[in-house]
């Protein structure tokens, strides 16, 4: 099965995570979260009945700096929000014939296709947990 996986490309987690998909016989079509020309409506899918506050990316420097709260906002603000800067949106979005999802923990989704996570092992969390890490930048583009 063909799935489109958005991640921000050089994060850690999102490579563990394709390697895990790769591993259980999937193809991955590999889009850059932070490029994709996205519309609110066309990213609302993603989040399915998920509460607002779990469709952002708890490590973007902007909610680390508390300059956005995810619980205060309305499901117009935080698609707007996340327009605006695509580090907010919560990683990876996985799209495919069966449905969308965004995050890569136990969901509906992905049971109905087959994929098999570990219980053990969280692939969800930021790889680069705790304070000393470095907040989750975008990429630098070279020249």
């Amino acid at each position: 099965m063909k799935l489109t996986f958005y991640e921000k490309p050089g994060c850690v987690s999102n490579t563990k995570q394709k390697a895990l998909l790769r591993s259980q016989g999937f193809a991955l079509e590999v889009r850059d979260l932070l490029s994709e020309p996205w519309t609110a409506q066309r990213l609302r899918v993603f989040f399915g009945e998920r509460p607002v506050a779990e469709w952002f990316n708890p490590t973007a420097p902007s909610i680390k700096r508390a300059e956005v709260n995810p619980d205060a906002l309305s499901e117009e603000q935080a698609l707007a929000a996340m327009l605006e800067q695509p580090l907010l949106i919560r990683r990876p979005l996985i799209a495919c014939e069966a449905g969308s999802l965004c995050g890569f923990e136990p969901h509906p989704l992905l049971d109905r296709i087959g994929v098999r996570l570990d219980a053990e092992q969280d692939l969800q969390a930021c790889s680069k947990p705790g304070e000393a890490a470095p907040v989750c930048l975008a990429p630098k583009v070279m020249p």
